[in-house]
């Protein structure tokens, strides 16, 4: 799953911002690659629902002893949560069965359109302004991925639509995010986050169980654990440094899942692929660079 950006005033450690956000990615690429492989094995409900349930599991040990059960459920925002966990369940899904087609770093890095849909979109929905310059890395991001999906390739059939449509539904949840930033408290919003998404998965999973092996009932706790933890770091990352400064970090995760991909995949991304990743990374960039200009 990509990395999603939370307001946080920075606390002047950048050094150790950036450590925690390098961790996180790794940690994030390491779930998307357990979560590639366990789908050759099991229904994508399946493991998605590992994902939240083990997920979860963890947030009620670590917060609700620490904040208590109700403290950390109340949200003032209980529509915008639910809507916000879906458009993150809808992620999960759509990148999870792309997966099971698209190689693991191209995947990643179309799903890095996130941050600039999050840019055009929120023109008309947050009302925020957008700059020339950014608009053109937005357009940008969009070329990168012609250029890795270019007519006539490998990648050019309907699975591509999953990392896009994963793309689209995690740039709203980053949209909603960023309007209950001000309304509940990360640690809300993300223990809501999983517990509505288990009790979904879990409704569905009668439907699509298979007893799993004991090897691969540890890589379903794994791939929760990783989840877990590199959101806790993401979150630690925000404290001690700026959105704008940890940005360019984030694209680490595209570079880790590229290693996966060949250590355990025996894939490299092709000539043409490693110069989409790279515009789709630089637009990026551009947008985050923006943004740090404009505040």
């Amino acid at each position: 799953m990509s990395v999603s950006t939370s307001a946080y005033k920075g606390t002047e450690q950048p050094a150790k911002g950036i450590a925690l956000i390098c961790l996180a990615v790794l940690l994030f690429a390491s779930h998307d690659t357990l979560s590639k492989y366990l789908s050759g094995f099991y229904p994508i409900v399946m493991v998605v629902w590992a994902r939240y349930v083990v997920h979860t599991l963890l947030m009620l040990v670590v917060f609700v002893p620490r904040s208590g059960f109700s403290a950390v459920v109340r949200t003032k925002r209980p529509g915008l949560q639910l809507l916000r966990a879906l458009c993150l369940i809808g992620t999960s899904l759509f990148f999870t069965t792309g997966l099971r087609y698209i190689p693991l770093a191209e995947a990643t890095a179309v799903n890095f359109l996130a941050p600039l849909l999050v840019t055009a979109l929120s023109v008309p929905l947050l009302g925020e302004r957008v700059t020339r310059s950014q608009w053109l890395a937005v357009l940008a991001g969009f070329v990168g991925v012609l250029i890795v999906i270019r007519p006539g390739g490998a990648l050019f059939t309907p699975a591509i639509l999953l990392p896009l449509c994963s793309a689209l539904c995690f740039g709203f949840y980053q949209l909603l995010t960023r309007k209950l930033s001000g309304v509940d408290s990360p640690t809300t919003s993300n223990f809501l986050t999983g517990i509505l998404n288990s009790l979904i998965m879990s409704a569905a999973l009668p439907f699509f169980w298979s007893t799993p092996t004991l090897w691969h009932g540890l890589f379903m706790i794994g791939l929760g654990t990783c989840g877990m933890l590199g959101h806790l770091l993401l979150t630690q990352a925000f404290r001690h440094a700026a959105p704008a400064m940890l940005a360019p970090f984030s694209y680490g995760q595209i570079l880790f899942a590229g290693m996966y991909g060949y250590l355990i995949f025996d894939h490299t991304p092709d000539s043409f692929g490693i110069v989409g990743i790279a515009v789709i990374c630089l637009s990026g960039l551009a947008v985050a660079w923006g943004q740090r200009k404009r505040s």
